[in-house]
């Protein structure tokens, strides 16, 4: 397929582009400053790409008529039907044809950018060992705790849930709960406000510092399949279940290998791409001298 790009339609796809990412709108919707910053990003953008492009590495690749569809049909599956996608296309002054000649350039740009951070050196196991001792703290890991709870909420307007009520309710399912613990997910489902009663309470696995701080305090002094008394926070009042502690670690060397080389890795892309950039932009100035 041959593409022949227009330089107008291509700006107002970077325009568009650089609106949804610095501040999640289209165009038409920003204030003045905010058109006027969008407008700096996408020029900057657009130049940036008009240099990869004009690159031997640019010259060398090819998108297909399948990654110029798969990359269309991306943005195509956002909208419910054709109708919204066509008419968001109109408002923003874009075509099926501009949008893949902006979506063509944009495949190509990236291919090339892939390209060149493949040349970034791999990263070695003495590398990895330096990070991980000159970044100790990353590797471990607080104490967690696997909480769950059931909440009644305080509101004066309804007998059920004034204070004196809704600390009785709580009070009650928590001592049903001191004799029965496995009961809790379905009195959770059957009596917890929260709209985690649908998973039987489930908070997740927190480390201190997560919840209220009236909740933290007590889910860290329950022991594994304790369940506490009821608890208030400014919103209501809790019940409380530890499913399980998990203790805190230190990750080994040999567990935190992957992530780091993973980290380190990705890090050494972008300098090799940032460095190859730059290379254009002052090739570019020395021509033109």
């Amino acid at each position: 397929m041959t593409v022949i790009e227009k330089p107008v339609q291509l700006e107002t796809y970077n325009l568009l582009r650089a609106a949804l990412t610095l501040f999640k709108k289209s165009p038409a919707e920003l204030a003045e400053a905010e058109l006027s910053q969008a407008k700096t990003q996408a020029l900057n953008e657009f130049r940036i790409e008009s240099r990869v492009l004009n690159t031997p590495e640019a010259a060398a690749v090819i998108i297909t008529e399948q990654e110029l569809q798969q990359a269309y049909q991306e943005i195509r599956d956002r909208y419910d039907d054709e109708e919204a996608f066509f008419s968001d296309l109109e408002k923003n002054r874009l075509s099926k044809d501009s949008l893949q000649a902006a979506l063509h350039r944009q495949c190509k740009v990236n291919t090339v950018l892939e390209l060149v951070a493949s040349r970034a050196p791999a990263i070695s196991d003495v590398d990895i060992g330096i990070y991980y001792h000159l970044h100790a703290e990353q590797f471990h890991l607080p104490e967690r705790r696997e909480a769950c709870h059931i909440f009644i909420s305080i509101n004066p307007d309804y007998a059920e849930n004034t204070h004196e009520t809704a600390l009785l309710r709580a009070q009650e399912l928590a001592d049903k709960l001191h004799k029965k613990p496995h009961k809790f997910s379905d009195l959770a489902l059957r009596h917890s406000e929260c709209p985690t009663a649908l998973q039987g309470g489930v908070l997740g696995t927190v480390p201190r510092g997560t919840l209220y701080p009236e909740l933290d305090a007590v889910l860290f002094s329950l022991k594994q399949g304790e369940v506490s008394d009821a608890v208030k926070s400014e919103i209501g009042f809790h019940v409380l279940l530890c499913k399980a502690i998990q203790r805190s670690e230190t990750l080994s060397l040999a567990k935190a290998t992957p992530k780091i080389r993973q980290l380190m890795q990705e890090r050494a892309r972008r300098t090799c791409q940032r460095a190859w950039i730059a290379g254009l932009a002052n090739l570019e100035s020395g021509e033109s001298k």
